[in-house]
Protein backbone atom coordinates (compact mmCIF):
# COMPACT_ATOMS: atom_id res chain seq x y z
CA UNK A 1 0.00 0.00 0.00
CA UNK A 2 1.21 3.00 -0.99
CA UNK A 3 1.77 6.20 1.16
CA UNK A 4 0.02 9.33 0.13
CA UNK A 5 1.93 12.50 0.72
CA UNK A 6 1.92 16.17 0.25
CA UNK A 7 4.56 18.46 -0.40
CA UNK A 8 4.79 21.62 1.26
CA UNK A 9 8.09 24.19 0.08
CA UNK A 10 7.76 28.10 -0.90
CA UNK A 11 10.47 27.60 -3.70
CA UNK A 12 9.21 26.31 -6.45
CA UNK A 13 12.11 24.41 -7.91
CA UNK A 14 12.68 23.02 -4.48
CA UNK A 15 9.26 21.79 -4.25
CA UNK A 16 8.81 20.32 -7.55
CA UNK A 17 12.16 18.64 -7.61
CA UNK A 18 11.10 17.11 -4.37
CA UNK A 19 7.69 16.04 -5.96
CA UNK A 20 9.77 14.79 -9.15
CA UNK A 21 12.39 12.60 -6.31
CA UNK A 22 9.07 11.03 -4.63
CA UNK A 23 7.48 10.10 -8.20
CA UNK A 24 10.17 7.53 -8.81
CA UNK A 25 10.24 6.07 -5.12
CA UNK A 26 8.47 2.89 -4.50
CA UNK A 27 5.36 3.20 -2.40
CA UNK A 28 4.69 6.90 -2.88
CA UNK A 29 2.33 8.75 -4.16
CA UNK A 30 1.91 12.45 -4.41
CA UNK A 31 -1.46 13.66 -3.91
CA UNK A 32 -0.46 17.75 -3.75
CA UNK A 33 2.06 20.53 -3.03
CA UNK A 34 1.62 23.49 -1.30
CA UNK A 35 3.75 27.03 -1.60
CA UNK A 36 3.14 27.73 2.14
CA UNK A 37 1.52 26.48 5.36
CA UNK A 38 -1.92 27.58 4.38
CA UNK A 39 -2.07 25.74 1.10
CA UNK A 40 -0.64 23.08 3.23
CA UNK A 41 -3.26 22.81 5.59
CA UNK A 42 -5.85 23.35 2.76
CA UNK A 43 -4.68 19.97 1.20
CA UNK A 44 -4.42 17.92 4.02
CA UNK A 45 -8.18 18.47 4.82
CA UNK A 46 -8.92 18.21 1.05
CA UNK A 47 -6.86 15.46 0.69
CA UNK A 48 -6.32 13.37 3.55
CA UNK A 49 -2.73 12.38 3.18
CA UNK A 50 -0.82 9.97 5.39
CA UNK A 51 1.86 12.05 5.33
CA UNK A 52 2.82 15.84 4.45
CA UNK A 53 6.63 16.64 4.07
CA UNK A 54 7.16 20.55 5.18
CA UNK A 55 9.80 22.68 5.09
CA UNK A 56 10.13 25.31 7.89
CA UNK A 57 10.58 28.78 6.89
CA UNK A 58 7.57 29.57 4.58
CA UNK A 59 5.56 32.94 4.20
CA UNK A 60 2.14 33.58 5.28
CA UNK A 61 2.07 30.37 7.32
CA UNK A 62 5.14 29.27 8.71
CA UNK A 63 6.32 25.10 8.79
CA UNK A 64 5.47 25.15 12.70
CA UNK A 65 2.29 26.65 12.57
CA UNK A 66 0.88 24.54 9.91
CA UNK A 67 2.63 20.82 11.57
CA UNK A 68 0.73 22.77 14.95
CA UNK A 69 -2.92 22.83 13.10
CA UNK A 70 -2.23 20.20 10.93
CA UNK A 71 -1.93 17.60 14.43
CA UNK A 72 -4.60 19.57 15.91
CA UNK A 73 -6.90 19.06 13.33
CA UNK A 74 -5.70 16.07 11.22
CA UNK A 75 -4.23 13.60 13.75
CA UNK A 76 -4.67 10.81 10.95
CA UNK A 77 -1.79 12.85 9.13
CA UNK A 78 1.25 13.08 9.62
CA UNK A 79 4.16 15.80 9.71
CA UNK A 80 7.73 15.03 8.72
CA UNK A 81 9.64 18.38 8.37
CA UNK A 82 12.35 18.55 5.58
CA UNK A 83 14.30 21.47 5.82
CA UNK A 84 17.79 23.31 5.47
CA UNK A 85 17.88 23.60 9.29
CA UNK A 86 18.86 21.60 11.78
CA UNK A 87 19.64 24.17 14.52
CA UNK A 88 18.00 24.47 18.04
CA UNK A 89 15.51 26.94 16.94
CA UNK A 90 14.05 25.09 13.97
CA UNK A 91 14.50 21.57 15.64
CA UNK A 92 12.72 21.84 18.69
CA UNK A 93 9.47 24.22 18.29
CA UNK A 94 8.74 21.79 14.57
CA UNK A 95 9.32 18.80 17.25
CA UNK A 96 7.09 20.25 19.82
CA UNK A 97 4.36 21.34 17.31
CA UNK A 98 3.53 17.84 16.90
CA UNK A 99 6.09 16.47 13.62
CA UNK A 100 7.52 12.94 14.04
CA UNK A 101 9.92 13.21 11.11
CA UNK A 102 12.75 15.57 10.72
CA UNK A 103 15.31 15.45 7.87
CA UNK A 104 17.42 18.07 6.54
CA UNK A 105 17.38 18.58 2.03
CA UNK A 106 20.51 16.71 1.85
CA UNK A 107 18.73 13.84 2.54
CA UNK A 108 18.70 10.85 0.10
CA UNK A 109 15.55 9.19 -1.44
CA UNK A 110 15.91 5.76 0.75
CA UNK A 111 16.06 7.79 3.74
CA UNK A 112 12.98 9.71 3.28
CA UNK A 113 11.26 6.51 2.55
CA UNK A 114 12.24 5.43 5.91
CA UNK A 115 11.16 8.47 7.81
CA UNK A 116 7.62 8.17 5.93
CA UNK A 117 7.35 4.41 7.24
CA UNK A 118 8.27 5.24 10.26
CA UNK A 119 6.16 7.49 11.20
CA UNK A 120 3.22 5.91 9.60
CA UNK A 121 4.63 3.29 12.36
CA UNK A 122 4.00 4.59 14.83
CA UNK A 123 8.04 5.21 15.08
CA UNK A 124 9.73 8.67 14.86
CA UNK A 125 11.51 9.21 11.57
CA UNK A 126 14.73 11.04 12.62
CA UNK A 127 17.63 11.60 10.86
CA UNK A 128 20.72 10.11 13.04
CA UNK A 129 22.34 13.92 13.20
CA UNK A 130 19.01 14.92 14.52
CA UNK A 131 18.53 12.01 17.23
CA UNK A 132 22.22 12.78 18.67
CA UNK A 133 21.34 16.29 19.44
CA UNK A 134 18.19 15.19 20.72
CA UNK A 135 20.33 12.94 22.87
CA UNK A 136 22.95 15.43 23.78
CA UNK A 137 19.75 17.66 24.84
CA UNK A 138 18.31 14.67 26.79
CA UNK A 139 21.57 14.36 28.63
CA UNK A 140 22.35 17.52 29.14
CA UNK A 141 19.46 19.03 30.44
CA UNK A 142 18.94 19.88 34.07
CA UNK A 143 17.07 17.92 36.26
CA UNK A 144 13.25 19.67 36.87
CA UNK A 145 12.85 21.55 40.23
CA UNK A 146 9.30 20.00 41.01
CA UNK A 147 5.55 19.11 39.22
CA UNK A 148 4.74 21.42 36.84
CA UNK A 149 1.75 23.90 38.33
CA UNK A 150 -1.51 23.42 37.37
CA UNK A 151 -2.86 24.37 34.18
CA UNK A 152 -4.61 27.71 34.48
CA UNK A 153 -7.96 27.78 33.04
CA UNK A 154 -8.32 30.64 30.36
CA UNK A 155 -10.30 33.59 30.42
CA UNK A 156 -13.42 33.90 27.14
CA UNK A 157 -12.33 31.09 25.59
CA UNK A 158 -8.68 32.28 24.63
CA UNK A 159 -6.23 29.29 23.65
CA UNK A 160 -2.59 28.87 25.04
CA UNK A 161 -1.49 30.38 22.23
CA UNK A 162 -3.32 33.56 22.42
CA UNK A 163 -2.65 33.57 26.02
CA UNK A 164 0.91 33.09 25.18
CA UNK A 165 0.97 35.51 22.63
CA UNK A 166 -1.23 38.13 25.25
CA UNK A 167 1.51 37.52 27.80
CA UNK A 168 4.56 38.64 25.36
CA UNK A 169 2.30 41.86 24.69
CA UNK A 170 1.95 42.71 27.93
CA UNK A 171 5.76 42.37 28.13
CA UNK A 172 6.15 45.12 25.57
CA UNK A 173 6.94 42.98 22.91
CA UNK A 174 6.36 43.51 18.97
CA UNK A 175 4.99 41.74 16.41
CA UNK A 176 8.49 40.72 15.05
CA UNK A 177 10.02 40.07 18.69
CA UNK A 178 6.64 37.56 19.35
CA UNK A 179 7.30 35.93 16.00
CA UNK A 180 10.89 34.92 16.79
CA UNK A 181 10.44 33.84 20.29
CA UNK A 182 7.76 31.72 19.11
CA UNK A 183 9.34 30.77 16.03
CA UNK A 184 5.90 31.69 13.81
CA UNK A 185 5.41 34.24 11.12
CA UNK A 186 4.27 37.70 11.31
CA UNK A 187 1.52 36.70 9.84
CA UNK A 188 0.39 34.34 12.20
CA UNK A 189 0.90 36.70 15.30
CA UNK A 190 -1.42 39.05 14.00
CA UNK A 191 -4.06 36.24 13.20
CA UNK A 192 -3.88 35.32 16.99
CA UNK A 193 -3.89 39.10 18.10
CA UNK A 194 -6.95 39.53 15.93
CA UNK A 195 -8.57 36.52 17.47
CA UNK A 196 -7.88 37.44 21.48
CA UNK A 197 -8.92 41.12 20.63
CA UNK A 198 -12.16 40.01 19.25
CA UNK A 199 -12.44 37.38 22.66
CA UNK A 200 -11.19 40.01 25.45
CA UNK A 201 -13.18 42.47 23.54
CA UNK A 202 -10.17 44.57 23.45
CA UNK A 203 -9.68 47.46 20.71
CA UNK A 204 -5.57 48.01 20.55
CA UNK A 205 -2.57 46.61 22.38
CA UNK A 206 -2.85 49.07 25.58
CA UNK A 207 -6.42 47.31 26.46
CA UNK A 208 -4.97 44.30 25.82
CA UNK A 209 -2.42 44.78 28.60
CA UNK A 210 -4.80 46.09 31.12
CA UNK A 211 -6.96 42.99 29.94
CA UNK A 212 -3.99 41.05 31.09
CA UNK A 213 -3.23 42.54 34.45
CA UNK A 214 -6.88 42.33 35.56
CA UNK A 215 -7.46 38.67 34.40
CA UNK A 216 -4.25 37.70 36.35
CA UNK A 217 -2.23 36.86 33.04
CA UNK A 218 0.32 38.98 33.77
CA UNK A 219 1.72 41.22 36.25
CA UNK A 220 3.27 45.20 36.43
CA UNK A 221 6.72 45.45 36.11
CA UNK A 222 7.65 46.02 39.26
CA UNK A 223 4.93 43.59 40.97
CA UNK A 224 6.57 41.22 43.97
CA UNK A 225 5.16 38.12 44.95
CA UNK A 226 5.64 36.46 48.32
Amino acid sequence: MSARVVVADDQSVVREGIVMLLGLLPGIEVVGSARDGEEAVALVAEQAPDVVLMDLRMPRCDGVEATRRIREQYPNTQVVVLTTFADDDSLFPALQAGARGYLTKDAGGDEIVRAIQAVLSGEAGLSPAVQRRLLERVTTAPAPAGPPAAEQQLPDGLTPREAEVLVLIAEGLSNPEIARKLYISQATVKSHINNLFAKAGVRDRAQAVRYAYVRGLAHPPGTSFT
